[in-house]
């Protein structure tokens, strides 16, 4: 007997052969590939705006150069309408529990519960923006960026500072990002370990490193011109490299707990190469699993990866 039966014609629950819980382009594409594969899925997106909201456009993905990440989500809908097999429910998703007879429950902030053979995990990252600095939402996303290969040509030929609270890290302002600018210094806290010792490599090699806290960013419309420090040190520069801390979401948080999902020694969701956690059925994808590889490319890869592992569990 098929221990899914009973779902499939209980009225009490939604039932899919997927539950993604992400709209991004992890979760966008796994939904694309199910549906190719013939899965019902479930979309579920939650209404706050993501996180790359602040983004003017999204980059290094053939066919959708310099499209919103708006535009690219209508796309993604419009062509997934087409297969009529992935459905979307804009709320949030509360928890994911076992179902007794196998499977899983996802239960989502409208009160109604899911029932699915796979969950695919695709929630993203939050970042943890810095408390106090005056400016930075206004910058964040379009001349403070986080990622150089994501919005570096946008910001080429501009004076940029890289801002880090590792020695390591802060002295690859001197030559890593010469692609986009050839003029980078290293913005650090007070009293970082090696900060001598960094400050000289960087002066040698025509950078240098400033020690203080960033108290205001000062602005024309996100366009970046001088980074203020809480002494009142003003420094001109065009571009902040700000790479935040980041966290997982609440959901995946509490999955930690109640189901033992692993995080690695970064924090990141623990999977392998097909996106599979250490809980059978249950698969992650995107930029949860990973501290630095976070681009729309990197997570529509993993979401595709995730998507076939998922197929091939369903068909044995």
């Amino acid at each position: 007997m098929d221990p899914f039966a009973q779902y499939d014609t209980n009225d009490a629950y939604d039932t899919y052969d997927t539950v993604i819980v992400g709209g991004g382009p992890a979760g966008l594409t796994a939904a694309l590939a199910l549906s190719r594969y013939r899965c019902r899925t479930l979309v579920v997106e939650s209404p706050a705006p993501p996180r790359n909201a602040a983004s003017r456009g999204v980059h290094g993905m053939i066919g959708l150069e310099g499209a919103t990440p708006a535009e690219v989500r209508a796309r993604a809908w419009a062509e997934l309408d087409g297969y009529g097999l992935a459905q979307r429910r804009e709320v949030v998703a509360q928890d994911v529990t076992r179902a007794e007879a196998g499977g899983f429950h996802v239960a989502l902030g409208d009160g109604t519960t899911a029932w699915s053979r796979t969950v695919l995990l695709a929630t993203g990252v939050i970042d943890v923006r810095p408390e106090g600095v005056e400016g930075f939402a206004e910058c964040w996303g379009r001349t403070v960026i986080h990622c150089p290969f994501c919005v570096g040509w946008e910001n080429a030929d501009r004076s940029w500072a890289l801002v880090a609270d590792d020695p390591d890290y802060a002295a690859t302002a001197a030559g890593a990002f010469d692609a986009w600018s050839a003029d980078v210094i290293a913005i650090t806290p007070p009293g970082m370990d090696r900060a001598a010792e960094t400050r000289r490599t960087l002066r040698a090699a025509g950078s240098d490193l400033v020690e203080g806290e960033i108290a205001r960013l000062h602005h024309r419309d996100g366009d970046l011109h001088t980074v203020e420090m809480a002494d009142g040190t003003l420094i001109k520069r065009r571009t902040l490299l700000w790479s935040l801390p980041q966290q997982q979401v609440p959901l995946v948080t509490r999955l930690t707990t109640t189901l033992g999902l692993a995080l690695d020694e970064n924090g990141s969701v623990a999977v392998g190469p097909d996106g599979r956690t250490g809980i059978t059925g249950l698969y992650a994808a995107g930029d949860l699993t990973t501290r630095w590889e976070q681009g729309a490319m990197s997570a529509a890869g993993a979401g595709a990866a995730a998507a076939d592992a998922i197929h091939f569990t369903h068909s044995r």
